[in-house]
């Protein structure tokens, strides 16, 4: 009887899932084969060890070498959880506090409203409540950059809030490489050397980079892909990101990392050790600054959900020290995705089960992330099988054939007026306070855009309406923009405008956040 009541007491005890789920192996290749991404990166740990460290499909395409358990994908914004675990670093060495001004650290740091310079803290430039507007500033980074990271720092200053300070939630990149450049006036290493020595070499992440030119140098590596041959980028067949696309480079503290499978479960197993490195009694952070991290700041905006997704709809959502804290079918998830071109990530913790993981793609499919992320959450959460893969490309298609439907329209009945101007008249430098100077120029019959920073935004402009021009990128996986030029009573160009083409484009191109006048007439601001 004493046997007996050991065997149930330990059937009782014992987890509900089998590790991972029966057949994923066969579900992830036939999602991936279906829906056309190259390669898949999986981990997941439980109780304290891998449990799965695999990749499935091809490094890139057209070629045949397989994603394995060390091949890097670029992991995008579920960096910023490294950024925030190399500050926790310092404050358990005394070296700051969370709380701390900013400005205190950096004497050069400003932003456009003297007060919120002299108040933002630490904290603040971690849980995007600063008054920025959605991806306000991500054109200093996005598609690439030429400009360095104190640099971009320095034109935070010239970038009007939406908001005020503290008000509200709007998620942000640009702060966080103000964070990166904390971490290098507080430890004397730069933000690159800071997570090389003491975030990947304790934990044993030997495959991870912190670079581009890292990434690259890297031949197990998953290139990006993406669909840029059909009438909106999404659409079309699956091809290589051209060389000009960029891991952050600048920005890398907000998302400039590449992390394999096997070295992701390094960094989950720190994560639900609440700071303790796996395998010995060795301590990356302490258990008080994992509470720090976990602990929620910012509310969310929780909008109503599609009916088929109701289920995924939290009922509380948060931002911490870089993830988001949000619950799923009453279970505390801490969590956070990430996107760089071609290629996107999410890493998911359940505490309370001491379960994490990670889905990488190198293309654009997330639909196979964040499906399957529900797929694995209501595996771990003793609930039946959803189809969200299915249910998620469904959705995204829809959304996709209805944008390109809208954009075509735009293409095909514009009013046939203008110019308003000859071609030579809206030649000249334009300056925005934040972006730098564009140049327009004559090129051969047509317009020609230069952007400062950022070459491969290069452009042709073709004419539209009015006195509005359509952008050619020379990168056709960049975002077509509408460029438009406000005509003063002298007949004289005296602003110019952007928008995005297409209603789906990335956030971080944030065109219409742009505001360009003639450069005799501009006043301050970057050059």
């Amino acid at each position: 009887m004493k046997r007996i009541l050991i065997l149930a007491l330990a059937a009782l005890a014992a987890p509900a899932w089998s590790a991972p789920p029966a057949g994923f192996d066969q579900r992830v290749e036939q999602l991936r084969t279906a829906y056309g991404a190259p390669g898949v990166s999986i981990a997941i740990v439980e109780d304290g060890k891998p449990t799965l460290a695999k990749g499935w499909g091809v490094r890139q395409v057209g070629k045949p070498d397989p994603v394995g358990p060390d091949t890097i994908f670029g992991t995008g914004s579920t960096g910023k959880a490294f950024t925030v675990a190399a500050l926790a670093i310092l404050v358990d060495q005394g070296k700051l506090k969370w709380d701390d001004k900013v400005i205190d650290h950096l004497p050069d740091f400003r932003m456009w409203d003297p007060w919120v310079t002299r108040e933002m803290t630490v904290r603040d430039l971690l849980v995007h409540r600063s008054g920025l507007g959605l991806g306000a500033g991500d054109l200093l980074f996005v598609p690439n950059s030429n400009l360095t990271r104190t640099e971009t720092v320095r034109r935070l200053r010239f970038i009007k809030p939406a908001t005020s300070f503290r008000s509200g939630y709007a998620y942000d990149n640009v702060l966080y490489m103000v964070a990166g450049e904390v971490i290098a006036a507080v430890s004397g290493e730069s933000w690159e050397q800071f997570i090389r020595r003491r975030l990947f070499a304790p934990l044993g992440m030997r495959r991870s980079t912190v670079s581009d030119a890292e990434f690259r140098a890297n031949p197990d590596r998953g290139h990006p892909h993406g669909r840029f041959d059909g009438p909106i980028v999404g659409l079309g067949r699956q091809e290589l990101y051209s060389a000009e696309a960029a891991l952050a480079g600048n920005a890398a503290p907000a998302g400039g990392l590449a992390i394999s499978a096997n070295d992701m479960t390094r960094w989950l197993l720190t994560q639900l050790g609440r700071g303790q490195i796996p395998g010995g009694s060795a301590r990356l952070f302490s258990a008080e600054q994992s509470k720090e991290m976990w602990t929620p700041v910012t509310l969310q905006p929780i909008g109503p959900a599609p009916a088929e997704f109701a289920l995924t709809q939290p009922n509380f959502d948060t931002y911490a020290l870089g993830w988001d804290v949000q619950d799923y079918r009453g279970a505390k998830i801490i969590a956070h995705g990430g996107a760089v071109f071609g290629s996107l990530t999410t890493v998911v913790l359940i505490p309370d089960k001491q379960i994490g993981f990670s889905i990488a793609v190198n293309s654009g499919e997330g639909e196979i992330v964040r499906g399957l992320m529900y797929e694995l959450l209501d595996h771990y959460l003793g609930f039946p099988a959803n189809r969200w893969p299915e249910k998620y490309h469904a959705f995204k298609q829809g959304r996709l054939a209805e944008a390109a439907k809208l954009v075509g329209a735009q293409q095909a009945q514009p009013a046939r007026v203008g110019p308003s101007l000859p071609l030579a008249r809206y030649v000249g430098d334009y300056a925005d306070p934040w972006y730098g100077t564009i140049k327009v120029r004559q090129q051969g019959g047509s317009l020609a855009i230069q952007f400062p920073h950022s070459t491969g935004m290069d452009s042709l402009l073709t004419h539209h309406q009015y006195d509005t021009f359509r952008t050619q990128p020379k990168l056709r996986w960049i975002e077509p923009a509408y460029v438009t030029f406000s005509i003063d009573a002298d007949g004289k160009v005296d602003r110019v405008r952007m928008k995005a083409v297409s209603p789906l484009a990335d956030f971080s191109f944030d065109y219409q956040d742009l505001d360009f006048a003639p450069v005799a007439t501009a006043t301050g601001g970057a050059r």
